[in-house]
């Protein structure tokens, strides 16, 4: 076996009895001292045996078993029963908090919703036959996992790639936020980690080179009406209006996930409301030339081709700066198709839309990640800061579509998101010539 492989396996089977030891001790309160003892002994070893017969049967590019995460999950939330009981929760408000959280780690609407009901009859359920905190929070983490593995079948989010040369995943933008705050700032960062030529503001381009790099069977851009294609290759010759459209349920998680994320990250910090993005958005294009230097992320058919000019689309608040997106737009082509990949840098990853194009009757056109291709979606990756490799994960719950027109001489473009096939925000935008 491969040292590091060894050394992640051993990494894995310390945490697994850490977290099981806690969890044990935890179990094993109100029996005095020798029963925390063994119930903390007890928890580690089972759990470090349920995490190394996972590891065992863990295949490459899998992620361990289900099984083995809903031990795990029950043993991390023994603790806060406990602690939970201490503070003078009984079992039904600790059933009812612990499927709670379960719903919210979750992220599918559908989870969120059915975790504190299941938790509050759980709760219920477990105090009627004396159970105590702990042991209430772990049972009722497990039967909710149980449960949402057996309601909701298809998985939230898929191991791809455990570790991968960018060049083997070319849908895939590879580059990630080496600092906690993304910011306005990340393409010039970037270009002094690429050793690329970096223009701030570059004048009268593109979000692509041209759309040509994105003809396949499903897309002539030739049909195009020459306003979109205007816009996609020249996008720096247009100002942004943006009306956001979200939909009630998700307010407010959005407003707790802005607060508390996409702030503090500078990155995904769309307008909450109409009366935000009336303030004005501005946005620009950052370049970086690379002087053909092998791409790391935009490849063609074979994954070779050479990228010389990287495009950074950045939106931000005209009163604050504040930035809405940063986005590193990229093209390449599959199987005679082209797609354009938008890679949102994070802190040590980068979170990837890949969208395939489609002609509209009108003469717009359509991106979507919604279109029935191989590599049509998105993925999130961590890069390995030594070695470069990907370790990349699907999201097929998450989808999105964009469609820009013209209406009555004026570009126009609807952008759509789903989460887990239910709509949340559609982003409304005018485009105008500066």
């Amino acid at each position: 076996m491969a040292p590091d492989r060894s050394r992640q396996l051993a990494t894995s089977l310390l945490s697994a009895a850490a977290i099981g030891g806690v969890a044990g001790a935890a179990l094993g309160a109100g029996r005095g001292a020798r029963g925390v003892a063994a119930g903390a002994a007890a928890g580690a070893a089972a759990l470090a045996a349920t995490d190394a017969a996972a590891r065992a049967r863990q295949q490459p590019d899998e992620i361990p078993a289900l099984w083995s995460r809903i031990a795990a999950s029950a043993a991390l939330v023994a603790p806060l029963g406990w602690a939970a009981e201490r503070l003078g929760a009984g079992p039904t408000a600790v059933g009812g908090l612990t499927g709670a959280l379960g719903g919210a780690l979750g992220v599918r609407p559908q989870k969120v919703a059915l975790g504190p009901v299941w938790g509050l009859a759980a709760g219920r359920g477990l105090g009627a036959v004396g159970a105590r905190g702990a042991a209430t929070a772990a049972l009722t983490m497990a039967g909710y996992r149980v449960l949402s593995a057996a309601v909701f079948r298809d998985p939230q989010v898929s191991l791809l790639r455990e570790s991968a040369p960018a060049a083997e995943l070319p849908f895939v933008v590879p580059y990630e936020a080496r600092a906690a705050y993304v910011g306005t700032d990340y393409v010039r960062d970037l270009a002094g980690v690429l050793g690329g030529r970096y223009v701030a503001n570059a004048p009268d381009v593109g979000i692509v080179g041209s759309l040509d790099e994105l003809a396949g069977p499903d897309f002539d851009p030739a049909v195009v009406d020459p306003l979109v294609r205007e816009f996609y290759e020249h996008t720096s010759r247009f100002s942004l209006d943006i009306v956001p459209e979200w939909r009630a349920w998700v307010r407010p998680g959005y407003l707790l996930y802005r607060t508390l994320v996409a702030r503090p990250l500078g990155q995904a910090n769309v307008p909450a409301n109409q009366r935000e993005a009336q303030r004005g958005v501005v946005g620009r294009i950052d370049t970086i030339t690379l002087d053909g230097e092998p791409s790391e992320g935009a490849g063609s058919a074979a994954g070779t081709a050479e990228v010389r000019t990287m495009r950074g689309w950045i939106r931000s608040y005209a009163a604050t700066g504040e930035p809405i997106y940063v986005g590193i737009y990229t093209t390449y082509r599959h199987d005679g198709r082209g797609y354009v990949s938008v890679g949102f840098p994070v802190p040590q990853g980068s979170f990837t839309a890949t969208l395939a194009p489609q002609a509209r009757a009108d003469g717009g056109l359509t991106l979507s990640s919604r279109a029935p291709l191989r590599h049509a979606g998105h993925y999130l990756s961590f890069v390995d800061p030594d070695t470069r490799a990907l370790t990349t994960a699907e999201v097929p719950g998450f989808a999105e579509e964009l469609q820009v027109h013209v209406v009555a001489g004026e570009l126009r473009a609807e952008h759509a998101f789903w989460l887990f096939g239910l709509p949340f925000l559609v982003l409304h935008y005018r485009m105008k010539r500066r």
